[in-house]
């Protein structure tokens, strides 16, 4: 997995700003219209369009969504610089847009805009604003593990006693995403030797996915992901979940951390009042409607914003205080490297 990381970024070294690896798994030649807003997106991609064509159809503008995974999209501004076509910036996790906000490419949010979500939802420096959220969950099998048998707190998997009796996916920037909100809780000598203990006990998997059909299929008692994958799932076929269910730490534990989608306004944008706008509309109770209607599964993060009522609400969760203007991928990536986790 070391060598295909370095590969991969290499590859996206030599791409330039031609080519970007999709969410989906493809590539796409991408040529920016020079009369639409251009909205780089690692949000998923059907919440994404949702969102831009609402926004078309509400003000008029046109939108052109380009879109790739966290932390390629995250490096792709930052090789383009003030060069890039991007007026707007949209994310799955938040370190992403730390990584850009931290070269100092990012617009301060309107007050506006900030003044549409609860304290919390924006880091210190209100350089980007929250768009949504997901919390971190632990995925258990019943049939494997009793809910008194579970463990206490995220960190206590490092314990001898769950050797080979969990799984993850580190490789994964929602993974990363929530050590990094370890790292800031904990600090870095906790965070280390967490993720030693990773490396000796976790069975390793693909993806949040993988990682839950893992535990649906027994291979592991419990496992850590992100909660909207079970709750999509129970909404559909119930394939990969139906012999699990979820336990939600809370306390703030570092399992309960609550991760948020980051939206944020290119400094070199030429359309800069139009991606401000669009910022506003997103983080409208119109804009987070949309999200709610999407099926996503993700949580609403606007004042007095409805979420998927199947969700336990976000104020219930107990999630730890983190400024997400502390997240740092690229420590956490360099942690796990060092690990011999990546």
């Amino acid at each position: 997995m070391r060598r295909r990381t370095l590969l991969g970024g290499l590859l996206a070294v030599a791409l330039g700003t031609t080519t970007i690896t999709a969410c989906g798994g493809g590539g796409d030649s991408f040529s920016a219209d020079p009369n639409a807003l251009v909205i780089y997106s690692s949000q998923h991609e059907n919440v994404t369009k949702a969102w831009a064509d609402a926004f078309t159809k509400s003000t008029g503008v046109k939108t052109q969504v380009r879109s790739g995974a966290d932390s390629s999209m995250g490096q792709q501004i930052v090789q383009e610089g003030a060069k890039s076509p991007a007026d707007v910036f949209l994310t799955e996790n938040s370190p992403a847009m730390t990584q850009v906000q931290r070269a100092g490419l990012l617009a301060p949010v309107d007050a506006a805009t900030l003044a549409q979500l609860p304290d919390g939802f924006a880091p210190s420096s209100k350089d980007w604003t929250a768009i949504a959220a997901r919390s971190t969950v632990l995925v258990y099998n019943p049939s494997k593990i009793s809910e008194a048998q579970l463990p206490k707190s995220m960190m206590d998997l490092q314990q001898p006693q769950w050797k080979g009796k969990w799984g993850g996916a580190p490789g994964g920037a929602d993974f990363q995403a929530i050590v990094a909100g370890m790292l800031a809780m904990k600090g870095k000598p906790a965070t280390e030797a967490w993720l030693k203990a990773l490396k000796a006990n976790a069975r390793i998997y693909q993806n949040n996915i993988a990682t839950m059909k893992a535990v649906n299929a027994g291979e592991v008692p419990v496992g850590i992901m992100y909660h909207y994958y079970w709750y999509r799932d129970q909404a559909a076929t119930k394939e990969g979940s139906k012999n699990t269910k979820l336990h939600y730490f809370k306390g703030e534990d570092p399992g309960a951390f609550v991760s948020l989608s980051a939206g944020g306004v290119l400094e070199s944008s030429k359309k800069a009042d139009k991606a401000q706008q669009f910022l506003k509309f997103v983080t409208s109770p119109q804009g987070q409607q949309v999200l709610a209607d999407s099926g996503s599964m993700e949580y609403a993060v606007g004042k007095d914003a409805k979420s998927a009522s199947v969700l336990p609400p976000l104020t219930t969760l107990q999630a730890p205080k983190v400024d997400p203007f502390n997240l740092n991928s690229e420590t956490v990536i360099s942690m796990m490297t060092d690990a011999g986790i990546l």
